[in-house]
């Protein structure tokens, strides 16, 4: 089975002026013939997420008509932004929703159903998305809009800010997406006020993002984040942000949006995969955006000189939200506006800096987290998870049943590049249920189709062996297809692929159909939707791994493991590991490198040796 949302690298999507107006042309045709006598525009199966999108494909039509002036569009706009004004614009405090500061306040908001007390929880976002798509009709307004409905659809877009952050709670889903959005709507909504209020939407929108939302990030992998209903980042939503963070520096200018958008990109940049896979977030796992990431990822990846438009996007999104008929639904439809507007080009090439959380050359690349362990391999066209054994997640030895890679203290990390291979040393002390602190040195190194991991610790007794990761998806063509099997692994100790012996959600077995995100939310503490996948997956107990004994002939007073990910998998793999009076030599038939001992040089960092 392939993945549903992992699709292929939205760099890859034309992005030039003739294949905007091709798409443009074609949500004009689609309006056209849906248009209600009305007014509507909303997709006929549209129920949630519905306060937007009719206004929101108003603004397609607007911005087709100021690059094309189609003689048909000017009355299909006045019909549709009359139908807006007219039928989706509420004043009336919809029953049950929780996060009202002021009731009664009549300032108007749209509703994410149009249901009387259905879902009022969403009626927040839906109203910045509303502003958002208000703002951009505004924007494309001169020579098609009228005075007076250009007038009031002024005052309504002022009344949905006064909603956002005088008669509700801001941000109350604590969604770092949604919270930036209304930012940008507020910093857009000042360019069509009087000066002194522009000025004062604009210092307010300021002080919002640098006190509610700049304040409150939350640390992942060395950077600050936007927190995203409760967590660091989201695979669904990060990207999203970048895409919000891009558009407020373009409209306002103002540094701290770039610098934000910087640390961002170069979060992402680090945990995405070569291929674009990516997993994990607080609210989706496995649900990447589209064309909703295209603007962050093709700005702050220009930016910061890396091409973070090889994430894999759902192209089913790929240029505007749809239903499942593929027919046009006007959501979020001012992210297709702002691409259009932005003349920023991808940038295709990888970055050649040395990421700490990455390693990354040809088709290979490394992923880790926080404690430098890895968070996704992929090598050969596979991509490996983190394995779990005993609730215990992560890549590492095993002894007893306690996986060895939870740091007690200081990580240190050495990246070397030589002409053919890239290499990083990972060393961390670490403690054993025995609470005898051992240096764990990983070695991984890459020429860009293998990768070779090697990890010496002093000698465990008994039947240790490492885990070695979980596969759980490969490449197939533009699609990520689940499997349940290793690709080229080899190893110089015996190796074996391990499987649950135990049914039930907390012990995942690849050979299911069950993804990694439906696994999470299973286990999560809330409903699908609501709950943290991630915090669910860390109650996982065990799960599908690869397991590799150790080394045969390892140096006296160590335990050393050898993996080979990728390569010719009929090859024998027979590395040579000696002690030196250097350091521990590793010899394979690509390279030879020195890990230095633990003493390092005269900062105590580990010393590495990298010949090809």
């Amino acid at each position: 089975m392939h993945l549903t949302h992992q699709r292929g690298p939205l760099h890859d999507l034309p992005d030039s002026p003739d294949a905007y107006d091709a798409v443009l042309a074609d949500v004009v045709e689609q309006a056209l013939a849906r248009i209600t006598p009305e007014g509507n525009l909303e997709h006929p199966d549209c129920v949630d997420d519905i306060g937007d999108t009719s206004l929101g494909i108003t603004s397609l039509l607007a911005i087709a008509w100021q690059r094309g002036k189609d003689p048909r569009l000017p009355e299909v706009v006045h019909r549709s932004l009359a139908f807006h004004l007219r039928e989706r614009v509420h004043v009336r405090d919809n029953p049950g929703y929780p996060n009202l500061r002021i009731r009664n306040s009549g300032l108007p908001y749209a509703r994410y159903t149009l249901a009387a007390g259905a879902h009022p929880i969403g009626d927040w976002p839906s109203t910045v998305w509303a502003l958002l798509q208000a703002v951009d009709v505004l924007d494309l307004a001169d020579g098609l809009v009228d005075d007076a409905p250009r007038a009031r659809l002024l005052e309504v877009a002022r009344g949905y800010w006064r909603w956002l952050t005088e008669a509700t709670f801001f941000n109350p889903q604590e969604a770092g997406n949604q919270a930036i959005g209304c930012v940008v709507g507020g910093l857009m909504l000042a360019r069509h006020l009087s000066p002194k209020e522009g000025e004062s939407v604009r210092a307010r929108a300021l002080e919002l993002y640098t006190d509610e939302i700049r304040a409150h990030r939350v640390r992942d992998r060395g950077a600050l984040l936007p927190a995203e209903h409760g967590g660091a980042y989201d695979n669904n939503y990060g990207p999203i942000s970048l895409s919000f963070l891009a558009q407020a520096h373009r409209i306002s200018g103002e540094e701290i949006f770039a610098e934000d958008g910087d640390a961002l990109a170069r979060y992402v940049d680090a945990r995405l995969t070569n291929g674009g896979f990516d997993n994990g977030g607080p609210r989706y796992s496995e649900q990447h955006s589209a064309f909703e990431s295209v603007l962050g990822l093709r700005y702050f990846g220009a930016r910061i000189g890396s091409d973070l438009g090889r994430y894999r996007g759902d192209r089913r999104w790929a240029r505007h939200a749809a239903k499942a008929d593929g027919g046009v639904d006007g959501h979020f439809a001012w992210m297709l506006v702002w691409q259009i507007q932005d003349t920023t080009r991808w940038h295709r090439t990888p970055s050649t800096e040395p990421l700490r959380h990455q390693l990354r050359a040809g088709a290979v690349s490394v992923a880790f987290d926080d404690r430098m362990t890895p968070s996704l391999v992929e090598a050969a066209g596979t991509y490996y998870l983190p394995a779990a054994v005993n609730r215990q997640h992560g890549f590492g030895p095993v002894v007893d049943g306690f996986l060895l890679c939870r740091p007690m203290g200081e990580v240190r990390v050495r990246d070397l590049r030589t002409a053919h291979l890239a290499a990083k040393l990972v060393t961390k002390p670490v403690v054993g249920r025995d609470h005898v602190l051992r240096h764990l040195q990983s070695l991984y190194v890459t020429d860009g189709t293998t990768l070779w991991v090697t990890v010496a610790v002093e000698h465990l007794d008994g039947t240790p062996y490492l885990l070695a990761g979980l596969p759980y998806a490969t490449d197939d063509g533009d699609r990520v297809r689940r499997t349940a099997e290793a690709g080229d692994v080899s190893s110089a100790g015996p190796l074996r692929l391990t499987h649950p012996r135990t049914d039930g959600v907390d012990h995942f077995d690849a050979r299911t159909e069950a993804t990694q995100e439906q696994a999470a939310f299973a286990l999560a503490a809330d409903p699908r939707g609501y709950g943290n996948p991630d915090e669910g997956w860390r109650h996982l107990v065990s799960s599908t791994a690869l397991e590799a004994d150790p080394a045969p002939g390892a140096p006296e007073g160590l335990s050393v493991f050898a993996v080979r990910y990728g390569g010719d998998g009929d090859a024998e793999f027979a590395p040579v590991i000696e002690a030196t009076p250097q350091g521990l030599l590793v010899r394979t038939e690509a390279f030879t490198a020195v890990i230095g001992d633990t003493a390092g040089d005269a900062h105590g960092e580990p010393e590495l040796t990298l010949l090809d």
